[in-house]
């Protein structure tokens, strides 16, 4: 029984480790989007979408680390 339980929690270490690694990858995308949306004169619709999206898929991911419970420099 006990090493099934190291197995899960490598696992899980190795998905939260790739779960960081995504956010911030995904922070850096949308960062860039706002210091674009602020040089932007106009704003167009579809561009407005993919900002929007960019948005929220960075706090989701970032509310999925705070369900997960990862600590760590995110």
């Amino acid at each position: 029984m006990m090493p099934l339980f190291k197995r899960t929690s490598k696992l899980k270490r190795s998905y939260d480790e790739k779960l960081v690694e995504l956010i911030s990858r995904q922070r850096n995308q949308f960062e860039s989007y706002e210091k674009i949306k602020g040089m932007a004169v106009d704003d167009q619709p579809e561009w407005q979408a993919h900002y929007k999206l960019q948005k929220a898929t960075y706090y989701y991911l970032f509310k999925e680390a705070r369900i997960r419970k990862i600590n760590g420099n995110i």
